[in-house]
């Protein structure tokens, strides 16, 4: 035997731990090295072999030692099932004692043979051989006919060409469990909610404990609270800083032309002896200003034409640090039926502020949240899975950022956005003017706004106290900055790494030109050229998908559940005179009975977490297969614990706490 049997290789083939990813069928591998490729061996196929989390150990024989072993060939034989999840192999070189990992976290289909890469990262210029970089093209090639841009609308992020989630590739469709637990219909979540029965109705609402009745379903602690505060000046105005929507509020310097406020129309509500000039020169006054909802076209439902107004609403940060609203115009051209409200008149106010809460819901939902987080993750996405082969370091950090992101947003536009969705039945934004409005907020979005500090700092908001969205913010923004930031020296030691990595530049271009449509002035990257650049835009990245996606998407139900603090539409146009509003005025006006219950069954549908839910910094499925990274993964995560400690302490001294930004609650990617 001598010769033959000198070179010992041992085989582990393991299946991924998830429903449905185990096979009774038998494989071939053929192991491929520096040096040559071994014969092809059929594994043995005596029962459950590739069972959940199994370790199925092999030996194989090579004549003579095949060097490094760099690709693994897995190929079906007597594949009778659909599909297999492989999460790695692991070959052992017995002769020489070392150990190679070819992490793989994929799906193996019917018929199909792939090729496992080993796990070290490594960029397109350290691939020196040519079976290599023949296997990174074909992979990349395969994506690019997988993965294919398509315009949904003009002037807004291109998105992935699939209509159905059942076309989408095995790899980025939703799990079983979470596909069977997580059914994306209203109805399902109507019946759950008890309300189906009331969907239809277009009557308008008969009194306030009407709408509590149907509130009492399905409540939580948070919006309790909502449903008990809504009235308050002091509540509305902590609900711009820790509510849904907390990146529009900004320091006010100077009172914009078109909002005709006076000093003699608020100073009563200041402190005694002072101004609106002196306040806004200590920086004590803020502004609210939803122009881009001026002029849209409202939505028609059940063949009425609804409102949306496009406010202006200015704050004041009192002596005990409360932001009380003091003034609010409801429409941006200032004009005699144009009035200010103010806190002292009454019904009339608490009317204003019904208006201002309901552009407020409309402009989170299709902006906020739409638009800034679930397309621009799917641009990232797509550029990731269409430029960075999977052995690319870049990859490797990124892919789980993008988990379930395809397919949560292939179900909104077509539950959400489609023609029979709850935005053209239930929302002001609905109809033909909503694409319009994404055009126009995506024709202003900039780099710089996405960036949490610069954006802080832009909106002179950096002391404002209170601020939970800020201050948690900022923690996770720098630690996943720092955890970024050693990752990429790791890989990248110098500029010219950057410079020269051209499946990153390609990514980069991608991004520039099919998410931000090659708006120059948008800020946005078209290449990078330093480490430093790489390390604020990947920043951007893993933030958007994870942390600021959690922030306005985690308290939906909480804030919203309680129809009259966020009205999805509004049935009557803004009150042109101050005085007279009774409460049958604001029942008329605030969103009718089905609109309530179709909004309140799909925010309640959007704030759920799954059983598979990721949090944040959790990476289950192995990747990176060095040392560095890998350490540096975990003190991530230790970083992360740290923090969501210190803010679950401090929420116990808080009424409400704001747990939007706990790392333990956040999931890691745009995956709901």
């Amino acid at each position: 035997m001598g010769n033959e049997l000198s070179y010992a290789y041992h085989i582990s083939v393991i299946t991924a731990d998830c429903s449905h990813a185990s096979t009774i069928d038998s494989l071939s591998v053929t192991l491929i090295g520096t040096k040559g490729q071994s014969n092809k061996m059929k594994l043995d196929h005596k029962g459950l072999h590739f069972f959940n989390e199994r370790h199925k150990q092999y030996k194989m024989h090579c004549k003579e030692s095949l060097g490094d072993i760099v690709l693994v060939r897995l190929e079906h034989a007597h594949f009778q099932g659909k599909r297999w999840f492989c999460s790695k192999v692991i070959v052992e070189d017995c002769a020489a004692g070392r150990s190679f990992r070819f992490p793989y976290n994929s799906w193996v289909k019917k018929n199909r043979s792939v090729e496992l890469r080993e796990g070290t990262a490594k960029k397109p210029s350290e691939d020196e051989l040519d079976i290599l970089k023949q296997n990174r093209e074909k992979e990349l090639d395969q994506r690019r006919k997988t993965f294919r841009w398509k315009t949904y609308a003009e002037g807004m992020p291109k998105c992935v060409d699939i209509k159905k989630t059942c076309d989408l590739p095995l790899d980025v469709q939703f799990s079983f469990s979470k596909n069977t637990e997580f059914q994306f219909t209203l109805t399902s979540a109507l019946v759950k909610l008890k309300l189906a029965e009331f969907i239809h109705l277009q009557t308008h609402w008969r009194s306030m404990e009407d709408i509590e009745k149907y509130f009492g379903v399905n409540k939580t602690e948070e919006s309790e609270f909502v449903k008990s505060m809504w009235e308050e000046d002091t509540f509305f105005g902590y609900q711009f800083l820790n509510g849904c929507n907390p990146i529009m509020i900004k320091k006010c310097k100077e009172i914009p032309s078109n909002f005709a406020v006076t000093n003699d129309m608020v100073s009563r509500f200041l402190e005694k002896s002072t101004s609106l000039q002196n306040e806004m020169q200590k920086g004590n006054i803020y502004l609210v200003d939803y122009q881009l909802l001026d002029e849209f076209p409202a939505n028609t439902i059940h063949g009425k034409l609804q409102y949306l107004p496009a406010p202006l609403c200015l704050l004041y940060k009192d002596p005990d640090n409360q932001l009380k609203p003091i003034a609010i115009q409801l429409k941006q051209k200032a004009h005699p039926q144009n009035p200010i409200f103010l806190p002292s008149h009454s019904a009339d106010w608490l009317l204003a502020k019904i208006y201002v809460r309901s552009a407020d819901f409309n402009y989170f939902q299709l902006i906020t949240h739409l638009l800034r987080t679930h397309l621009l993750a799917e641009v990232f996405c797509m550029a990731t899975h269409r430029n960075l082969a999977s052995v690319h370091p870049l990859y490797k950090l990124l892919i789980p950022h993008t988990r379930y992101t395809l397919q949560i947003n292939i179900m909104a536009r077509d539950k959400l956005l489609g023609k029979s969705g709850v935005f053209q039945k239930s929302i002001s934004t609905g109809g033909n003017g909503l694409p319009k409005l994404l055009q126009k907020a995506h024709s202003c979005l900039t780099y710089r706004s996405l960036c949490l500090p610069e954006d802080i700092a832009a909106r002179g908001v950096e002391d404002i106290p209170c601020y939970y969205y800020r201050q948690d913010g900022m923690k996770l923004w720098n630690t996943i900055k720092w955890f970024v930031e050693e990752m990429i020296k790791y890989y990248y030691p110098s500029d010219r790494d950057v410079i020269k990595d051209t499946e990153l530049q390609d990514w980069a271009k991608e991004i520039f030109s099919n998410g931000f449509l090659n708006r120059k002035e948008s800020g946005i990257p078209e290449s990078f050229r330093t480490v430093h650049e790489l390390i604020k835009f990947l920043t951007m990245v893993l933030y958007t998908c994870s942390v600021q996606h959690n922030a306005v998407n985690g308290g939906q139900f909480d804030f919203a559940a309680w129809m009259p603090n966020a009205s999805p539409t509004l049935r009557r146009p803004p009150p042109s005179f101050v005085g007279g509003t009774t409460q049958q005025d604001i029942l008329e006006s605030i969103a009718d009975v089905g609109s309530t219950v179709r909004t309140l069954a799909a925010v309640w549908l959007l704030s759920r977490n799954s059983d598979d839910f990721v949090k944040l910094g959790d990476y289950p499925e192995e990747r990176f297969t060095e040392e560095t990274p890998r350490k540096l993964i975990s003190e991530f995560q230790s970083a992360l614990q740290h923090i969501d400690g210190e803010i679950a302490l401090r929420n116990k001294t808080l009424n409400p706490g704001y747990p939007y930004l706990r790392p333990a609650l956040m999931e890691n990617s745009v995956a709901i």
